[in-house]
C-alpha cells in the first residue's frame, strides 16, 4: 500500500551562499507546489510514489509537467514546464529567464566555459556584458560553480532560473553553432563576393569557400528551424561592411536577430543559393529560386529565394510560405458574415471580373489562393499566371512569367484562354494590355480574379480608366473589389481589458469619424507573455471592405470619374471602410486602435450622414 509523503519539511532559501550544495528533489516541488494550491494532496502522493517517474537525471519539475496536470484555481493553467519554471523562481525568490534563442549572442557567452563544463553542472551562460556575466541554472540550491568561475570570470555573476528543458537543448545547440560559426569563419579571411567597397588583405590567399561544408550546413538548418519556430514569414541575410545581419519577420515587424562574420554570410548564401538551383557564381544581378524543405514537426514548408546585388555583396530573402494557409477558412482570416455574403456574392458568379487591392505584404494572395481553393472542384478546370508562383498547389494550373521569353502577364492570359479554362486568375495587372486580356476573358465567359495596387476598393476603378480601359468595359464585366489590410491580432492569452478615456476616446474617433459610430466602454490592451514573445500580438488577421457593382455606381464609371461621387455611392450602399472594419475588430478586443490607424487609409469626409 503506498506511503503518503510528508511534504512538510521546509527548504533552504536558494539566496544563501554559505549552505551546502544540493539538488533540489520531487519532494521539495511538491511541497511548494501543494502551498499554492496548485495541485490536490492526492495528485502529490500519486506521483512521489511512482517511482517509475522518479528517472535517473530528470529534473522535477520535467516529472511534473510530464503529468499535464491543470491548477485547480481558475483560469486552470496547464502546468507546463515554462510556467513551473517561472513560478518556482518567484517561490524561491530568484529571477526567472525564459531562453529565447534569438536575443542571445551565441559567440560570446559560449566563450565563458567550456561546452563540457557547462553540461557537468547543468548550466548555461546567457548573457556577457562588460559589469557582469548571467547564468543560467536550473538548480537553484547548486552554488560551488559559482565560486569556482568568480575568479576566472574577474566579473559579478548573476544567476537565473530557467527551463532544465531549455539549458539541456540550448547547451548543445549554441556550443555547435558557435563551434561552426568559427570553424567557417576561419576558413576564409576577407570577403568572397565582389562588393561596392573592396578591402585587400596581403597575402591573403582568398580561397574560395566550400558552401557545402558541414558546419555550413549546420549553421543553414540551424537558421531555419528558428526562423519555423518563430511563426517568422521572412527571412533576411544581409551583407555589411564587416558583419552580416540576419533578421525575422515576425507578424509584420523585422526583428534583427544575429549578426554572424561575414565570411559565414557569404557560405550562407552560397549553400542557400545551390539548394534553389540558383547560379552560384553570378553575384551581380538579381536570382529567385525556390526550396521546399520540413519543419522540425514534419510538416512541409515552400521558401521563395530572392537575391539582389547591394554595395557589401549579395542580399537574400528567404520568404516562408505555409501550405496551411490555403485550408484556412475566411473567418480564421478576419472575414465577418457581411464581409463573407459580399465576397461570396461574387466568387458564385459563373463569369466576371473580382479584384483585390491593398500595398505589398496585405494578405491579397493569401486571399485569392484560398478562394480558388474552394472553388476548384473536379467539375471546373482552375489556371492561374503569377509572377512568381507564391505556392504551388496541385488543384490549380499555374504558370509563371518568364520575362527572358517574353511571357508576361498579358500573353500568358491569352495562352490561357486557349486551355479551356472555367477561372483564372492574374497575379497582377499592371497595365492596359493585361487589363484588356482580363475583360477579354471575362467577356468569353470567365471569372477572373487579380490584384490591383490601390489604397482603397473604389480606387481600383479610377486606376483601370487611368491606365486607359473603356467605362463601357468596367461596366459590363467588373463585379466587385475588395480592398484589405493586415493588423496585428492581440494575443489571447495575456490582453487585458482596459477602459477607453483620454488619448483612446481621440484615437477612436480619428479612427470612425466621420461615421459618428459609438465607442465601447473599454479596448483590450497587448500586454506581453511567453506565447507570444512578450509583443502582446500573436498572429495577423485581415480588414476588408468591400465594393459591389451596381446600377447606381455604374452610372458615375465615366472617362474623368469623380472618386469621392464612387465612394459616396458605394458607402450608401452599404460598403463598410477599412477603418470601420478594423474598429469593430477593436470593439471585441481582436486588435488594437493603434494598428488599424496604422495600416488603414483615413476614411473620407465625403461619407454621407
Amino acid at each position: 500500500m503506498p506511503e503518503t509523503a510528508n511534504f512538510g519539511a521546509p527548504a533552504t532559501s536558494p539566496s544563501s551562499k554559505h549552505e551546502p550544495d544540493r539538488r533540489l528533489t520531487i519532494k521539495e516541488v511538491l511541497r511548494l507546489m501543494l502551498q499554492d494550491n496548485l495541485l490536490s494532496s492526492a495528485e502529490a502522493d500519486e506521483i512521489f510514489n511512482n517511482r517509475h517517474l522518479h528517472k535517473s537525471g530528470v529534473h522535477p519539475l520535467s516529472i511534473v509537467a510530464d503529468q499535464k496536470l491543470k491548477a485547480p484555481e481558475p483560469p486552470h493553467q496547464l502546468l507546463h514546464i515554462e510556467a513551473l519554471t517561472e513560478w518556482l523562481a518567484g517561490k524561491l525568490g530568484m529571477q526567472y529567464m525564459h531562453i529565447d534563442p534569438l536575443k542571445i549572442h551565441f559567440s560570446s557567452v559560449t566563450e565563458v566555459m567550456t561546452s563540457a563544463y557547462a553540461a557537468r553542472l547543468k548550466v548555461l551562460p546567457v548573457q556577457v556584458t562588460s559589469s557582469e556575466v548571467v547564468i543560467a541554472t536550473a538548480q537553484p540550491f547548486e552554488r560551488d560553480w559559482e565560486r569556482e568561475l568568480q575568479p576566472i570570470l574577474r566579473k559579478p555573476i548573476r544567476r537565473v532560473l530557467a527551463n532544465p528543458v531549455d539549458i539541456e537543448r540550448f547547451q548543445i545547440e549554441f556550443y555547435n553553432l558557435a563551434r561552426s560559426v568559427k570553424n567557417a569563419a576561419g576558413e576564409q579571411r576577407g570577403n568572397a563576393l565582389s562588393t561596392f567597397e573592396q578591402l585587400v588583405d596581403l597575402g591573403d590567399s582568398n580561397r574560395q569557400f566550400d558552401a557545402n561544408e558541414q558546419h555550413i550546413v549546420r549553421i543553414v538548418d540551424w537558421l531555419w528551424q528558428y526562423a519555423f519556430d518563430q511563426r517568422a514569414s521572412d527571412i533576411h541575410v544581409e551583407p555589411r561592411r564587416d558583419i552580416g545581419i540576419v533578421r525575422f519577420r515576425i507578424d509584420g515587424v523585422l526583428h534583427q536577430v544575429y549578426q554572424l562574420p561575414m565570411t559565414v554570410i557569404t557560405a550562407m548564401t552560397s549553400r542557400i543559393k545551390i539548394l534553389g538551383r540558383m547560379d552560384v557564381v553570378e553575384k551581380r544581378r538579381p536570382q529567385d529560386g525556390r526550396i521546399k524543405t520540413r519543419t522540425p514537426q514534419g510538416a512541409e514548408v515552400e521558401l521563395r529565394l530572392s537575391t539582389l546585388p547591394t554595395a557589401f555583396g549579395e542580399k537574400l530573402v528567404m520568404r516562408i510560405f505555409d501550405p496551411e494557409v490555403l485550408v484556412r477558412s475566411f473567418a480564421e482570416m478576419g472575414f465577418t458574415e457581411e464581409d463573407q455574403q459580399r465576397w461570396d456574392s461574387m466568387t458564385c458568379q459563373p463569369n466576371g471580373i473580382i479584384l483585390v487591392t491593398g500595398p505589398t505584404g496585405s494578405g491579397k494572395t493569401t486571399t485569392l489562393y484560398s478562394t480558388l481553393k474552394q472553388l476548384a472542384t473536379s467539375e471546373v478546370n482552375v489556371c492561374t499566371i503569377e509572377d512568381p508562383i507564391e505556392m504551388v498547389e496541385d488543384a490549380f494550373n499555374q504558370m509563371q512569367v518568364q520575362q527572358s521569353i517574353d511571357l508576361g502577364f498579358a500573353d500568358g492570359v491569352r495562352a490561357l484562354l486557349r486551355q479551356d479554362p472555367d477561372i483564372m486568375m492574374i497575379g497582377e495587372i499592371r497595365d492596359l494590355e493585361t487589363a484588356e486580356m482580363a475583360i477579354q476573358a471575362a467577356l468569353t465567359g470567365h471569372l477572373v480574379l487579380s490584384t490591383l495596387h490601390t489604397n482603397d476598393a473604389p480606387s481600383a476603378i479610377t486606376r483601370l480608366l487611368d491606365i486607359g480601359v473603356a467605362p463601357y468595359l468596367i461596366n459590363s464585366t467588373l463585379l466587385g473589389v475588395m480592398g484589405q489590410r493586415l493588423v496585428r491580432t492581440l494575443c489571447p492569452l495575456c490582453r487585458r481589458a482596459s477602459a477607453l478615456e483620454g488619448v483612446d476616446e481621440a484615437n477612436w474617433m480619428q479612427l470612425v469619424s466621420p461615421f459618428k459610430a459609438a465607442a465601447p466602454s473599454h479596448v483590450h490592451k497587448p500586454i506581453g507573455c511567453l506565447e507570444c514573445r512578450n509583443t502582446g500580438y500573436r498572429g495577423r488577421m485581415g480588414i476588408y471592405e468591400t465594393l459591389l457593382m451596381s446600377a447606381a455606381i455604374r452610372q458615375h464609371v465615366m472617362a474623368g470619374a469623380d472618386l469621392a461621387l464612387i465612394r459616396q455611392t458605394a458607402y450608401r450602399e452599404g460598403m463598410r471602410p477599412l477603418r470601420i472594419s478594423g474598429a469593430l475588430k477593436v470593439a471585441k478586443g481582436m486588435t488594437t486602435l493603434e494598428e488599424v490607424i496604422k495600416v488603414a487609409p483615413p476614411a473620407s469626409d465625403d461619407i454621407p450622414n
